[in-house]
This record gives C-alpha cells, structure tokens and sequence, in this order.
C-alpha cells in the first residue's frame, strides 16, 4: 500500500504543479490580445442581433489587430463615434474600446510591438477560414 500512497501523492502534486502553473497573472500582451478578441466578438454580435437599433449599422467596423498600428486610431474613432449613445450595448461596447485603447498607450506601451501599419486591413479583414466544430 505503501508505494501506491507515494505514487498517489506523486500524481497530486504534480497536478498541482500543473494547476500552479496555468494560474499564472496574465502578461500585459495576453490581456490585451483576449480583450482585442472580446470586443471583436461583442461587435459582431452586436451587428447580428436582432434588437439592433438602427444606428448601430452606420457604426464604424470594429476588426481589432493588436499587432497593428492603425487599431489605435480604430479605436479611438470609434470611441469617438457620436452616435449610438442610447443604445446600453454600444455603450458597453465603447467603453471596452476605451479601456484597451488605455492599456496599450499607457500599461503596455512598452510590451506591444506593431508588425504592421495597414489600415485597410482593418477596414477589410482576411479572416482565417472557420475551423469545423
């Protein structure tokens, strides 16, 4: 019994190492990479549903590419975008924008590198092709 208690207590703490380790803080880069996703996603959503009010379709396109330099002035523009107001979902929305747009001039400044400074792309995204679930 011995030896099965010792490669239990083996397995345990090594699960536990293993937990430890993915429950690590994330890195400037990896929250603005997941919250540049959520809001890309929140957009999409946002056009697709049904209660949309009118003026959500004249919204600026909102595709984010952390890794472009233009995505700052997306984000800033559509920030700045006057309509909409009263719609709760734009102003959520708007406000996501605003606090990534924060994070990445100020907390990441230095983290983040741009490999790119194609503002069409963002206008007119090559979107990978959707992988079967």
């Amino acid at each position: 019994k011995l030896p099965t208690m010792k490669m239990l207590l083996s397995l345990i703490a090594l699960l536990s190492a293993a937990l430890i380790a993915n429950a690590a803080p994330p890195t400037c880069y990896s929250r603005v990479l997941s919250l540049s996703k959520e809001i890309t996603e929140s957009f999409k959503e946002l056009q697709t549903s049904k209660a949309v009010d009118s003026c959500v379709e004249m919204l600026p396109s909102l595709y984010l590419d952390i890794h472009n330099y233009c995505v700052l002035a997306k984000l800033r523009d559509f920030v700045a975008y006057p309509r909409c107001e009263r719609v709760l979902e734009v102003s959520e929305l708007k406000e996501k924008a605003r606090s990534l747009y924060t994070i990445m001039i100020s907390y990441c400044r230095r983290d983040l590198v741009f490999l790119t400074d194609d503002c069409n792309a963002l206008e007119n995204p090559i979107l990978p092709p959707i992988e079967p679930s």
